[in-house]
């Protein structure tokens, strides 16, 4: 018999070690279902209990508002009581971010009423890095592509990036509603910025082939190169940014590079804001070229010339008047905060 041959008993004796394996496999599966539903059910209750605590925290403040106080001692305690009450509001607000939140309306028409919220803080913060990569690696498909439709001047190519940018739009207001639910502070109109992009976008899709499009579509691609090499070069100063403010604990490990100009990127602003603004400026001009297109030109007849006008001058107004007030809030910080002459 060959050294490579097995015996029966050799095959049994495996067998067995593999069935002893299995049994433990079996036992373990039990208590991580038995976990889970206990896990479950934990959740279930401290939801219930936040929402009880909010509910009573609001009918003792209608309570303390109408209680009348006739000493110093008595406007002492409620002074008291409401400083508790309002550090337990925090201290709630706090332990809710640890649990599910709700989708939102948008998740929930995308994606169902399933639950989107990463519980563990490790998960979330690869879930963000990802989102970030995603957001780089596209944005250099995006300029490879508009570049080579420059180029070529291809309808292919014209299909191709009209596509590209509906896929990516989408695919980011997606995520980034992800973000939101797990706890990334994107507020006001960076957010609304995206769902306005991806309008667009879809209007661009199914703008026929004519002279009318031919018109623009030079002007539009170039824009779409400035674009994404403007989101490109913003990727790596804001992450560097928020590297650096990370490290120094000046800001949430949650927090994203998105456009525009924010608080945070105040070092560097001599940098990035001239780009920025002219970015502004050629979104301002696109919306005035379809403009004079819709008005003074008689074979324009396409709805999607002043649709994508009018959602241009909304990105470009927004745009200018958002970094603009950000600006604006610094400098008048800045302004406050004097350092003292000694």
């Amino acid at each position: 018999m060959s050294d490579n041959s097995a015996t029966i008993e050799t095959v049994r004796d495996e067998w067995k070690v593999l069935t002893d394996e299995y049994h433990t496999l079996e036992e373990s599966h039990k208590s991580y279902v038995n976990s889970i539903t206990e896990f479950t059910k934990l959740q279930n209750k401290c939801l219930k209990d936040i929402n009880h605590q909010k509910y009573r925290l609001s009918q003792l403040r209608q309570s303390i508002k109408k209680c009348t106080t006739t000493t110093d001692e008595e406007s002492q305690l409620r002074d008291d009581i409401v400083r508790q009450m309002d550090s337990r509001a925090a201290h709630v607000r706090d332990i809710r971010q640890s649990l599910p939140q709700p989708n939102g309306l948008y998740l929930n028409i995308v994606l169902g009423n399933i639950n989107s919220t990463l519980l563990d803080s490790e998960q979330r913060f690869k879930y963000k890095e990802q989102y970030e990569m995603f957001k780089l690696v596209v944005t250099c498909v995006i300029l490879v592509v508009s570049a080579m439709d420059l180029i070529f001047q291809s309808r292919v190519c014209d299909a191709i990036l009209h596509f590209l940018l509906v896929w990516y739009h989408c695919t980011l207001t997606i995520r980034e509603s992800i973000l939101v639910v797990n706890g990334s502070r994107i507020k006001g109109w960076w957010r609304t910025l995206h769902f306005l992009t991806t309008i667009l976008a879809g209007v661009m899709v199914v703008w026929p082939d004519g002279l009318i499009y031919n018109k623009f579509r030079v002007q539009f691609v170039c824009y779409i190169c400035y674009s994404s090499f403007l989101q490109f070069l913003q990727y790596y100063y804001q992450y560097g940014c928020l590297y650096r403010l990370r490290a120094l604990g000046e800001r949430y490990d949650m927090d994203i590079t998105i456009q525009g100009f924010h608080s945070w990127m105040w070092r560097g602003l001599g940098f990035l804001l001239p780009f920025l603004y002219f970015g502004y400026l050629f979104q301002f001009y696109n919306a005035y070229t379809l403009y004079n297109m819709y008005k003074y030109d008689p074979i324009c007849v396409e709805w999607q010339v002043p649709v994508v006008a009018v959602l241009y001058f909304v990105i470009f107004l927004g745009n200018t008047m958002t970094t603009f007030l950000v600006i604006h809030q610094k400098l008048t910080g800045k302004s406050k905060v004097k350092p003292k002459l000694t």
